[in-house]
């Protein structure tokens, strides 16, 4: 199939590198969630000491983000699962209509794979699957996953790449 016989609102430019980061990141975040709940069992072992600011520990979050709009009835997470499928197939539009260059690409798809991961989980564990905790001196701030980290590192990349961008049509104008 040609280029040219695909939607361009389905497939773009930068569709395939998209398909592989947000498809790479739901895999690792799923793999690793897996793998600290079945085979480290972090369920059992409690809190984990990895170094003076950082901790292993497992919570499902029912909720979004710091636990707001707490939802922990199963149509609660399957509205919210739904929301994020609605928001992954946005994400996706925007890859393969909108997306200018590859670090937008990249930082959407980062996003666009954090949101399948925790969607996933959202819908086999009735929850987000969370496990480190970061701390200091007696204040715990956070706990997150791999999806997480993936989708604040793509909000950073495309923060930056507006940052580029308005730069560079800046300087274009003088």
């Amino acid at each position: 199939m040609t280029q040219a016989a695909v939607n361009p609102w389905l497939w773009g430019r930068y569709s395939a590198l998209g398909l592989l980061v947000a498809g790479s990141t739901a895999i690792l975040d799923q793999a690793h969630k897996w793998w600290m709940i079945l085979v480290f069992k972090i369920a059992d072992r409690g809190r984990v000491a990895v170094l003076p600011f950082l901790d292993l520990v497992y919570t499902k979050n029912t909720g979004i983000s710091y636990s707001m709009l707490d939802m922990a009835t199963p149509q609660g997470q399957w509205a919210l699962a739904a929301f994020a499928f609605v928001a992954s197939i946005a994400l996706w539009v925007w890859i393969a209509h909108s997306a200018a260059n590859r670090l937008m690409a990249v930082s959407i798809a980062l996003i666009l794979g954090g949101a399948v991961g925790n969607g996933i989980d959202r819908l086999t564990l009735g929850g987000v699957a969370d496990f480190f905790l970061l701390h200091w001196g007696g204040y715990s701030w956070y706990i997150f996953n791999i999806a997480d980290v993936a989708i604040v590192a793509g909000v950073l990349g495309l923060l930056y790449d507006s940052w580029q961008t308005s730069r560079n049509d800046a300087a274009k104008q003088l």
